[in-house]
């Protein structure tokens, strides 16, 4: 290899090494060990626990009460990228929803993609009714349902094991919403969002009575 082809090969390896460092950058890994705590996490109905094991670090939420839940990460605007997350929910019959909250304003208002554990392993994935897109308060889950029947719910293909972690990757991309389960190439649910808001804060989020356990965290926001 004659110098002037070392030099090339030197210029755009030295490029290319920039923009992965770039890319690594603009990652957000939330220290979720902080949550117990409350620093730079708030949590609501719900008692938060931390959890080492097998070489993971996890969060386990347990419902205080009979309302839903949300840990909302502090001091952070999210208006469109990537969110992925590994979640635990449980094989309970109508007692697992889980997922993460986007767009939020307060405890009442935010956009949300969830997951139905318990009908992972059903026929047909309970007829489409594994994963849901909701926005509150306008457009809870009964009423996307009773107007748009599967529109904003579906399967997840191949079913995960309702009592283990899955992987969830939510891509926002205004005003499109795509969820992937399982590192899958193709999303289990496509939605346009039902809200003009273009940010606000993220949060880990568990309906009803849910206990859950929600570890790796990753924000890669898209840059405009």
């Amino acid at each position: 290899m004659n110098n002037l082809k070392k030099v090339g090969l030197f210029i755009v390896i030295n490029i290319l090494s920039i923009q992965f460092c770039l890319a690594q950058e603009n990652v957000i890994i939330p220290d979720l060990e902080k949550i117990p705590a409350g620093d730079g996490w708030t949590v609501v109905n719900r008692e938060a626990k931390l959890i080492k094991e097998d070489g993971q670090t996890s969060i386990y939420f347990k419902a205080n009460n009979q309302q839903g839940g949300i840990a909302w990460l502090e001091n952070f605007e999210f208006n469109n990228g990537t969110i992925e997350v590994d979640i635990k929910g449980s094989n309970t019959k109508g007692g697992s929803f889980l997922g993460i909250a986007f767009r939020g304003v307060d405890d009442s208002t935010y956009d949300a993609v969830y997951f139905r554990p318990f009908n992972f392993d059903s026929v047909s994935n309970q007829k489409g009714r594994s994963i849901q897109y909701i926005s509150h308060p306008e457009y809870p889950w009964y009423k996307l349902r009773e107007e748009h029947p599967g529109q904003y719910e579906s399967s997840v293909n191949p079913a995960p094991d309702p009592e283990k972690f899955f992987h969830a990757k939510i891509v926002v991309e205004k005003p499109k919403v795509k969820v992937y389960v399982n590192n899958s190439s193709e999303p289990s649910l496509v939605v346009n969002e039902l809200t003009d808001r273009t940010g606000g804060k993220i949060g880990l989020w568990m309906d009803f009575v849910s206990d859950g356990t929600f570890a790796n965290l990753k924000i890669i926001p898209l840059e405009n």
